[in-house]
């Protein structure tokens, strides 16, 4: 039989004094011990206990025997120990505590889906390849460790969110409107460059040794725990199901985001669709069934039927074979070939009518016209780059008498080379859609401002230098 692994047991009384009837102050008490826990104030005393109370919210003034009370019962619960009047949380206590506090946070926070979080495990992972002492592992693999927790949380927290979302039949149109402005855009824009990074991701693991690894970190440490060494085990298994399983998880991520953008759309559709239709097909039916109720005969009944449903007479009867002579007439009408049937025989009861052949349109005009408007553009364009392509690195600052669409262009490629990775020399590179023209870029020294015949624009005088591929 195969082993299921659990969760250890928790302690019975680990959170019993959240469901007492002196539930609220059992909670700021234990919220007092855990605050000065965290100012490294591991014993206090119940004058300081009394003081303390209004810090953490608690606005009413206790009673020392209600306040000792709390103490007895917590202690005996074995969230904390004393000694001669002096109070401290021991461990189960300070595990209550972290609850609590991992509650309240899970319950007010919310989801996302976050590629800033991607890029960071994808960065971490790369440092890791480098030649770094122990002290530097230890701390770069808990860097990479806590952003794949925040990858786990956030997901799990948004795709609940998202779902009870769904699932709320309650919300109006306003609400998917702002959904449909949002969490769609955000799901598109998380998706969109998701296969590119997950390549990256899933190299930067294959490519590092994780024994190697998690020894030089607990060297660095200083740990010498095997519990500890089986944790980081744990961790960069969990990295490896998302990144390089097969199939990864990061893929279901995928599967989940573009599921969701076609059930929120559909959402938003039914919405809309509700909101201009005053009834729908259900209550149709029923009110039709009343009325059927309240017919007296067979011949309304059926007058009734034939005005919800259309059952008239066929109109295509007496249409007739195109040489009626080679029919027999008393032969089955599923033995004899069929007859063509005219679509505008239902909507209008007459056969369709042959007219005159409409005059076939001249498109000379037009093609010429697309032709030398084509041609316009082209001529403007390489206008346009022979304005901006430089014989080698220059400020922007210098570029002047630039047209507003020339500057427009110029700062496309700016952008463009923004939002690519510097390589080792800090220069940045990027190219138009059409592979026309490529732009350099390095770091800023100073600010430019330029104007055009739409207004001034001002910022970085960075070093470009734009060339023709």
């Amino acid at each position: 039989m195969a082993q299921v692994t659990t969760f250890p047991p928790v302690p019975a009384d680990l959170f019993r004094f959240t469901t007492t009837d002196q539930a609220e102050l059992h909670t700021a008490v234990l919220r007092v011990f855990g605050v000065a826990n965290e100012r490294l104030q591991t014993v206090l005393t119940p004058d300081d206990v009394q003081q303390r109370l209004r810090q953490v919210g608690w606005s009413e003034q206790v009673a020392d025997d209600e306040l000792n009370a709390s103490l007895t019962a917590l202690r005996s619960w074995g969230l904390l120990d004393a000694s001669q009047h002096r109070y401290g949380l021991t461990k189960p206590g300070e595990a209550a505590y972290a609850g609590i506090q991992h509650a309240t946070s899970t319950m007010a926070s919310t989801g996302s889906l976050q590629t800033a979080v991607l890029d960071a495990i994808e960065n971490h992972l790369k440092e890791l390849q480098e030649p770094l002492n122990d002290h530097q592992t230890f701390t770069k693999l808990r860097e990479l460790e806590g952003h794949l927790e925040a990858l786990q949380t956030g997901t799990t927290r948004f795709n609940a969110d998202l779902q009870r979302l769904l699932r709320d039949d309650q919300a109006d149109l306003a609400t998917f409107q702002d959904v449909k402005r949002t969490t769609v855009t955000h799901l598109r824009d998380f998706i969109a460059d998701l296969d590119a990074r997950k390549h990256k991701i899933r190299a930067a693991v294959q490519a590092i040794d994780p024994a190697e690894l998690h020894e030089r970190a607990r060297n660095g440490a200083g740990l010498v725990q095997d519990q500890w060494l089986q944790q980081r085990k744990e961790q960069w298994r969990t990295l490896q199901a998302w990144f390089s399983d097969n199939p990864p998880r990061v893929e279901e991520l995928q599967d989940v985001s573009r599921k969701a953008i076609v059930q929120l759309l559909r959402v938003l559709d039914r919405i809309s669709e509700q909101r201009k239709k005053p009834t729908n097909t259900a209550a149709d039916f029923r009110s039709l069934a009343k009325w059927f109720a309240r017919t007296e005969t067979e011949d309304e009944a059926h007058e009734l039927f034939n005005a919800a449903f259309g059952m008239w007479p066929a109109r295509h009867a007496h249409l007739a074979h195109a040489d009626g002579e080679l029919l027999p007439s008393g032969e089955a009408w599923h033995n004899t070939p069929p007859v063509p049937v005219s679509p505008q025989l239902r909507a209008t009861g007459k056969q369709e009518h042959i007219g005159a052949t409409g005059k076939v349109r001249n498109v000379d005009e037009v093609r010429r016209n697309r032709r030398e408007q084509a041609e316009k553009e082209r001529a403007e364009l390489e206008h346009a780059w022979s304005l901006i392509q430089t014989d080698g690195a220059i400020r922007i600052s210098t570029l002047t008498n630039l047209d507003h669409d020339t500057f427009h262009r110029l700062i496309d490629l700016v952008g463009r080379a923004l939002g690519s990775d510097p390589d080792s020399t800090g220069t940045r590179t990027a190219g138009t859609s059409d592979g026309r023209m490529q732009i350099n870029l390095r770091n800023a020294r100073g600010w430019a401002t330029m104007t055009t015949q739409k207004g001034t624009l001002s910022g970085p005088d960075y070093v470009i230098d734009v060339q023709s591929r």
